[in-house]
């Protein structure tokens, strides 16, 4: 399987060459946030005010890291369900949010707007936090640091691993699993 190195911000044209399945490693930075880092952030644009950093061509990691041991820049670092923020993410997809990645389907509107606005999603793999970790160089919180774990935090990260879901094509690699599994 060949690896694609993705190195944010990304554009249209980087997120039009992803197909669910693929295996994608990325390498720079990206974003953090949860259900309320997202609801502040759609009341912020609901307001008419500006985001606390530039969405556009960025990917949100939906996680809510452990605090990090001595000499380390974060703890443990799994990705959170991303039902939870469905309710927001077209919002941000529409001002330029290209890739999310959490685990756990998505709903059809966050489906529709990643196809409008070419968005992907991306899934971690789920209790492996402590592994992925590993990726990550640098931890800063950028925003809500009253959030505790969820403030949003620019992270950088080195080769980080993870599987696009859905692509900007209406694929889905949940679906498509389990219709492969259904054959057997």
């Amino acid at each position: 399987m060949e690896e694609i190195i993705l190195t944010p911000p990304v554009t249209d044209s980087d997120v039009g060459k992803l197909k669910s399945g693929d295996r994608v490693l990325i390498t720079g930075d990206i974003f953090t946030g949860r259900d309320a880092a997202h609801k502040r952030l759609v009341d912020l644009l609901d307001e008419g005010n500006d985001l606390p950093f530039d969405i556009k061509g960025q990917i949100i990691y939906f996680v809510g890291p452990t605090p990090a041991r001595p000499g380390q820049p974060i703890g443990s670092a799994g990705p959170t369900t991303s039902y939870r923020m469905d309710a927001y993410s077209p919002r941000l997809i529409a001002q330029g949010l290209k890739g999310m990645i959490g685990k756990g389907a998505r709903s059809s509107e966050v489906l529709e707007a990643m196809q409008r606005f070419k968005c992907v999603y991306f899934a971690a793999i789920g209790g492996a936090g402590a592994l992925i970790s590993r990726c990550i160089k640098r931890s800063e919180i950028i925003a809500y640091e009253d959030l505790g774990p969820e403030a949003i935090r620019r992270l950088r990260v080195e080769r980080f691993p993870v599987f696009v879901v859905n692509d900007i094509y209406g694929n889905d690699l949940y679906k498509a699993g389990l219709k492969q599994y259904a054959r057997l």
